[in-house]
């Protein structure tokens, strides 16, 4: 599931990276943006990008081609 699947409000968890820029892989990997974090979705701008999302206690803002690299799970207890 890609994080654009999520509107403002839900939870999910990184299930992993997709291929893709390494040294911004390494970068989303070193804030903490790491598989199994669980995350919420702050807000989408009305266009779709950028994202507002919160992890591990801090808010992370991300374009829509670094959020594509991100692999999600929607949070269990989110499910419709």
């Amino acid at each position: 599931m890609q994080l654009a699947e999520l509107a403002a409000g839900q939870r999910g968890i990184i299930s992993g990276l997709s291929q893709g820029n390494r040294s911004y892989r390494q970068r989303l990997l070193a804030m903490g943006v790491t598989p199994g974090t669980p995350f919420t979705v702050v807000r989408v701008a009305p266009l779709g990008d950028p994202y507002e999302i919160t992890v591990r206690g801090y808010t992370l803002t991300l374009r829509k081609h670094e959020a594509a690299l991100l692999e999600v799970a929607l949070h269990e207890g989110d499910a419709a």
